[in-house]
């Protein structure tokens, strides 16, 4: 068993990200309630990482201030195996050594960051943003499959399907935000299959968006079906947590594809009776599983 040099500070890092999480306000802090103390310490040090840089992607500053920043993020986790310098590192750096977390896939992450730093990205080819939801989605998906407990090749398959599964339901629910903000995620060839311009300032409107959304929602669905296909060949208690976050994004697919991709200025969210059930379906799950 792996145990921290300082307890003390251990826990006060602890301490720290757990509540970087909390305060971020999103159901992530519970859902990692699932986990014991340690891995669940490891997951919210990773998130609170990929809040750090996608802080200095998303920021008001020049790109070169923020490549400087991420450049800076990228020496850190370089130096994880010399010791961390504030509780984020430190933590990373335990997690690393606990769960045999690469480093390649902290770099991709900030590698997609950066991806996400510079100008809009707007109906990126379907190549390039399957490397972006690789590196923004699935790379998570590695670390976190790892520190679940599952280390195998399947492990990775999950990783690498939920992450994008996840993601490109996110490129969905967040069509309408996205062209606001003058960016279009949905791919090039799904737009002009569709008939569909791919110009944030007239997107919404296009008859031919319906057709691209569906498109690529029978895609995320597609990754959603060989998430849970890698699933059954892993340890059922760690990928716990990797199929209570499929069970509750995917239905999110079904509500867009309910109302034919309808609206898409607004974000859908699922009913609430329909939220109480799934949350009383996971609490059920989580209790068999401790």
């Amino acid at each position: 068993m792996f145990i921290p040099a300082n307890a003390a500070r251990f826990a006060d890092d602890a301490a720290t990200v757990a509540a970087a999480t909390r305060a971020a306000g999103t159901s992530f802090y519970r859902g990692m309630s699932v986990l014991p103390a340690p891995r669940r310490t490891a997951m919210y040090a990773i998130y609170t990482f990929c809040r750090i840089v996608d802080d200095i992607a998303d920021e008001e500053a020049p790109l070169a201030a923020k490549r400087e920043g991420l450049d800076a993020w990228r020496r850190r986790i370089d130096a994880l195996p010399e010791g961390g310098d504030d509780p984020v590192t430190r933590l990373l750096r335990d997690a690393s050594l606990r769960y045999a977390l690469r480093r390649e896939d902290f770099h991709a992450i900030i590698d997609g960051m950066e991806m996400d730093a510079g100008a809009p990205i707007i109906a990126p080819d379907m190549a390039t943003l399957d490397l972006y939801c690789d590196r923004v989605a699935s790379a998570v998906g590695r670390l976190s499959i790892r520190v679940f407990g599952e280390v195998s090749a399947q492990g990775d398959r999950v990783a690498h399907h939920l992450g994008r599964a996840l993601q490109l339901t996110n490129i969905l629910r967040d069509v309408g935000e996205d062209a606001a903000r003058g960016r279009i995620y949905l791919p090039r060839e799904a737009l002009e299959a569709a008939d569909a311009a791919a110009n944030p300032a007239t997107l919404l409107a296009d008859p031919g968006l319906k057709r691209a959304m569906a498109e690529i929602a029978g895609l995320a669905e597609q990754h959603f079906a060989e998430a849970a296909a890698a699933m059954r060949g892993c340890d059922r208690r760690a990928v716990l947590p990797a199929r209570m976050m499929a069970d509750a994004y995917r239905p999110l697919l079904g509500v867009m594809r309910a109302a034919g991709f309808a609206h898409p200025e607004r974000r859908p969210s699922l009913p609430a009776w329909r939220k109480l059930r799934l949350a009383a379906e996971l609490l059920i799950r989580t209790d068999r599983h401790r």
